[in-house]
């Protein structure tokens, strides 16, 4: 091969690539070097933005009480959600793992028709079952007597907790789905025959099997829910607020653009920080499996 084409077949993967590298940088760095930038800048009511450097925000943010109030609601929940989608997940996966082939395809769809719908109707779902008085189950349990007053959904965290895990289980039930095919049905046979019971069965080979995609799905559910604002601004409204609709709040309500970007970008640091630091460590715990 001739020196002239060596070097066009060395230039062929980055010419390949120069178009997604080009869209990659141009709606996604750019931007986000740019709201990094105007977290530096000031504003006033009267005289809107400065750009200046100064760290007025950030040191608003790191003094004031009420966002560190506001990272930790937002983080707690996405915790308790992350939680949530893991103990009914987890379960989900492994019976979906165990059906036949007609009915897990069935189940499979059943799984994934939920993104194929908007979050917004979705969350709106869950406000019209059980939005206060007027909430069609808590109307029905009131009715019956089973109920006195109308259960606590709308602008609590139990609430924002519960619509945010069923917006994200089926990430969940993927992830460990996923880990799943790797097991071998024929090892819980064998245990089985050695005399183990269905518990041993569980906690011996399949929990040690599914783990990686528990804690990866887990590593999914966090991230999206710590980010989320649809379904935070709907349950939750202006009484609740998270990150998400903080920040939404300062770009759109208050005009403070320099504001709503420190706390995005915050919030973009601090997700980063643990998704990579929680992946570091399940690649070095589960490093038999990722090979």
């Amino acid at each position: 091969m001739s020196a002239a084409a060596e070097e066009r077949s060395a230039r062929a993967p980055w010419a390949l690539t120069a178009p997604a590298l080009m869209l990659f940088v141009g709606v996604l760095l750019i931007p986000l070097a740019m709201t990094v930038m105007l977290s530096f800048h000031d504003w006033g009511q009267y005289k809107g933005i400065e750009p200046v450097f100064i760290l007025k925000n950030w040191h608003e943010i790191a003094t004031d009480p009420y966002y560190a109030e506001m990272f930790w609601r937002t983080f707690r929940i996405a915790i308790l959600t992350t939680l949530l989608t893991a103990l009914l997940g987890a379960p989900e996966a492994y019976i979906l793992n165990r059906m036949s082939g007609r009915w897990k395809s069935f189940f499979l769809l059943v799984i994934l028709g939920p993104l194929l719908i908007s979050v917004v109707a979705r969350t709106l779902g869950w406000a019209l079952l059980f939005g206060g008085n007027n909430g069609l189950v808590n109307k029905l349990l009131m009715s019956l007597g089973a109920i006195r007053s109308p259960l606590p959904f709308m602008f609590t965290e139990t609430g924002m907790v519960i619509a945010l895990a069923h917006v994200m289980m089926p990430f969940m039930v993927l992830s460990v789905w996923a880990a799943l095919q790797r097991l071998d049905p024929q090892i819980e046979n064998a245990a089985m025959s050695l005399g183990a019971g269905p518990a041993t069965i569980i906690r011996r080979i399949v929990m040690p099997q599914i783990m990686p995609g528990v804690l990866s799905g887990a590593i999914i559910v966090f991230s999206l829910s710590a980010s989320a604002f649809a379904t935070p601004a709907i349950i939750g409204g202006r009484r609740l607020k998270v990150a998400a609709t903080l920040a939404y709040d300062e770009f759109l309500n208050t005009l403070n653009w320099p504001l709503g970007a420190a706390v995005a970008t915050l919030l973009l640091v601090a997700l980063v920080l643990i998704v990579v630091g929680s992946n570091a460590l399940i690649e070095r715990r589960y490093a038999e499996v990722f090979r």
